[in-house]
């Protein structure tokens, strides 16, 4: 079982995204706590960080231990530009 931590800009990303779609990604998210394994959740090529996929929309997180970090949320299109 995982804890999960949220960045303030994951926060701010959350927060602008409309309410149903926020509501979806905020659900898929608590899902990782017990249910890690059945989400779409692949390794960033060349990184230690991890993506969880949600319709167009990605979530950047990082894996310590049991600690999951939400660092970012953003459209697939944006997500991956540094």
């Amino acid at each position: 079982m995982f804890n999960i931590q949220w960045k303030e800009e994951a926060v701010k990303d959350l927060q602008k995204l409309e309410r149903d779609l926020g509501s979806r990604i905020y659900k898929k998210i608590n899902s990782l706590k017990e249910n890690f394994d059945s989400a779409d959740i692949k390794r960033l090529q060349g990184s230690d960080l991890f993506r969880l996929r949600v319709g167009d929309y990605r979530v950047i997180f990082e894996i310590n231990k049991e600690l999951i970090t939400i660092l970012k949320i953003g459209n697939r299109k944006n997500i991956y530009k540094k």
